[in-house]
């Protein structure tokens, strides 16, 4: 990158009014420009309706922290709501093309895989780390495995945010970090189609 684009690209960052709250002290953010690349672009793909951003590529983005960045929350409540018009719109256009029956048997499938995999006993639902290595605490992830259960089995409340922002400390042998992202993940998805 040559100086003056760097300068130009420091100056638009500068100038241009913050999107969210913007972090200050020893707090870090998300970084703007990355942000606001990322929302432009899921604008642009949400008006044009061709599909070409899911629900899933707004869960996993990421952004780089830094000094000065983005409201961590705010930002991902935003994602959030864009996850949701994303999963809104995916729910509608496969009930209009294959219709509701086919909508309902694909997220009873889905349910069915979570619930089989959380249907392993407590403290064995998911692969461990080894006893140097650390992973999510497995009281913890069990705790939200059993309410995940509850809301695919008896139909107790749980809401996609509520999975969104599970958090869980690390411990030495804990649960595979990756494994209990991808059933959260999941589960998100159920909840998104049969919202």
């Amino acid at each position: 990158m040559t100086a003056d684009f760097a300068a130009q690209f420091s100056d638009e960052e500068e100038s241009a009014p913050p999107a969210f709250t913007l972090t200050t002290g020893r707090r870090r953010g998300y970084h703007r420009v990355a942000v606001d690349t990322f929302l432009e672009s899921a604008r642009r793909s949400f008006e044009s309706g061709l599909g070409d951003l899911t629900s899933e590529d707004v869960r996993v983005a990421s952004f780089p922290l830094v000094k000065e960045g983005y409201d961590v929350a705010e930002v991902d409540s935003a994602l959030g709501r864009i996850e949701d018009a994303l999963a809104a719109r995916a729910r509608e256009r496969m009930v209009r093309e294959k219709g509701v029956e086919a909508w309902v048997a694909e997220a009873r499938a889905d349910a069915q895989i979570i619930l089989d995999h959380l249907a392993r006993g407590p403290k064995h639902r998911f692969a461990r780390t080894g006893i140097l290595t650390f992973g999510y605490r497995i009281d913890e992830v069990d705790h939200v495995a059993e309410r995940i259960t509850g809301f695919l089995r008896d139909g107790d409340e749980l809401s996609a945010e509520q999975v969104r922002n599970a958090a869980f400390r690390m411990q030495r042998g804990g649960y595979r970090e990756e494994q209990v992202d991808a059933l959260l993940d999941a589960t998100v998805e159920v909840i998104l189609a049969v919202r």
